[in-house]
């Protein structure tokens, strides 16, 4: 172990880690303020994602609704998993994730979802762009992530993946074959 003992068993950090008053007094590898805010970009658009999926979940109408549901169900469950994910990657590098109501109004990069019953075609359209949105902020981070921690880029690296998979899959339901 690379830490130095002091007094009453409190630790030093290694290799030039800081503590600030509101961590733990783990060594290790500490995010920077630009890698948490980063994170923190990812994480408020997950959550939002998974807030207005379910929006979406309960208000869906119309043609291919059992589909529709079921299948933003899927992407509430992908949205919830990553955000704690990308919380818990925080918490292991000295990061503080925000994921209050108020923080994620504020700061998503998401437009409001539509109050009141939405027919399945109109979902299909809001829930795709949301999804783009989301992976969006990702790509945005992505090389600032990388540069400072590439296992937090590995993370995103999978939020992009599945999400992108979500967005063409809700999406082939308005889609039309091409002619040949």
């Amino acid at each position: 172990m690379a830490t130095t003992t002091t007094t009453k068993n409190k630790r030093k950090p290694a290799h030039g880690a800081r503590l600030t008053g509101e961590q733990n007094a783990e060594s290790g590898f500490t995010a920077s303020e630009t890698l948490s805010d980063n994170l923190q970009k990812v994480l408020v658009d997950l959550i939002e994602l998974a807030s207005q999926g379910k929006q979406a979940h309960w208000n869906v109408i119309g043609t291919n609704f059992r589909d529709t549901h079921l299948q933003l169900d899927e992407i509430i469950d992908a949205a919830r998993e990553f955000s704690d994910t990308i919380a818990e990657r925080m918490r292991a590098l000295h990061a503080l994730p925000d994921g209050r109501s108020d923080t994620v109004a504020e700061s998503t990069t998401l437009p409001e979802f539509p109050q009141g019953e939405i027919a399945t075609t109109k979902v299909v359209d809001l829930i795709t762009a949301r999804l783009e949105d989301a992976v969006g902020t990702c790509r945005v981070v992505h090389d600032a992530v990388d540069d400072e921690d590439p296992t937090s880029a590995d993370i995103l690296h999978a939020v992009i993946e599945k999400l992108e998979q979500f967005a063409w899959m809700i999406s082939a339901e308005n889609r039309t074959a091409r002619s040949s």
